[in-house]
């Protein structure tokens, strides 16, 4: 259960963004990309057991978890549970700024402590059988990125990790909000590129600002694998749908926009019959149609419709009308 070769391309873990019903969506697109949850943290799992929060669907493999914490026992029995429940691979969060996380001494502020991350991979290690990972930065606030990074790549490589996600940018803990720290410092993929040369047997992917398949290929030229985050959740189909063909090395696929949508409805209306909203599916739906005829209208009657009660295939197809008519 290697997710190595699907991490070539991966959809980055966004909080409130990347939950089960967002990976299914994704992986109707791509059968390659490695999916990612939204950070679960371990004390929540530990302490708070708050075991929902591993639900997923066999459909979405391959698939990761991402933790948040810095305690190496807990730490330790999250992954645990995580492998139990059948995640594929088990990421340390070493790169959230928000506050919420700098509060609970975990996410970007551990940058500052290498050998702590590191005391954690391996008690995470020795608990489970799934890999384990790490995503970061490179580095926070004061540091320099140039001798920080391969110190903290270092030291988790000596730990027993191989594969780590590097976001391209530094995090300011004071000063920037989370939103400001997507965007606001700025990128350094040179460095992330020559962590590749110093760091030939680690596998390392890169992270930050990637926009198109194209710029995944170009950086995919030096590194072992890019993880694309906004991008994938806003303009959905136009990374993932030919991602496959263009990365993997896969045929060309011959579905449209429209058929992901109407492979879609059986798990749509088995959510509903279990008691969901539609909502709660089609939020992440909203972007497929983008730059395409009749995009705003299909966004416009989900946004407005998919909340109200009795929702459902109806909907659906009415939106898809919309689309259709305007294409046609």
């Amino acid at each position: 259960m290697d997710p190595t070769p699907n991490s070539r391309l991966s959809v980055a873990p966004m909080m409130d963004w990347t939950d089960r019903h967002c990976r299914v969506f994704h992986r109707m697109l791509s059968q390659r990309a490695l999916l990612y949850t939204e950070m679960v943290t371990a004390p929540a799992l530990v302490r708070g057991g708050a075991t929902h929060l591993l639900a997923h669907s066999d459909m979405e493999h391959p698939v990761a978890l991402q933790l948040g914490g810095s305690d190496p026992t807990e730490l330790a029995q999250a992954a645990r549970m995580g492998a139990d429940a059948g995640y594929a691979e088990i990421n340390l969060n070493c790169g959230c700024p928000s506050d919420r996380v700098q509060s609970g001494t975990f996410g970007a502020v551990l940058m500052r402590a290498p050998d702590l991350v590191a005391e954690c991979c391996v008690a995470m290690i020795d608990a489970q059988p799934r890999e384990v990972t790490v995503k970061c930065r490179i580095g926070v606030d004061e540091q320099e990125p140039e001798a920080v990074l391969p110190d903290f790549l270092s030291k988790i490589a000596a730990a027993g990790v191989r594969r780590v996600q590097i976001h391209a940018r530094k995090a300011w803990l004071q000063g920037l909000s989370p939103k400001e720290n997507r965007d606001v410092p700025p990128l350094d993929y040179d460095l992330v590129h020559r962590m590749k040369a110093a760091f030939p047997k680690l596998h390392l992917s890169i992270n930050g600002g990637v926009e198109t398949l194209d710029q995944a290929a170009d950086h995919l030229r030096v590194m072992d694998g890019v993880m694309v985050g906004r991008a994938a959740y806003h303009r959905p189909a136009d990374i993932l749908m030919d991602a496959d063909a263009q990365l993997f090395g896969d045929a060309p696929t011959d579905r449209s926009r429209a058929d992901i949508v109407l492979e879609m409805l059986p798990y749509m209306e088995a959510h509903i019959a279990a008691g969901g909203r539609l909502h709660q599916i089609t939020r992440h739906m909203l972007g497929l149609f983008h730059g395409q005829p009749g995009a705003r209208e299909w966004r416009r009657l989900l946004s407005e419709g998919a909340n109200k009660p009795g929702a459902g295939a109806e909907l659906i197809h009415a939106a898809l009308g919309a689309v259709s008519d305007r294409a046609a």
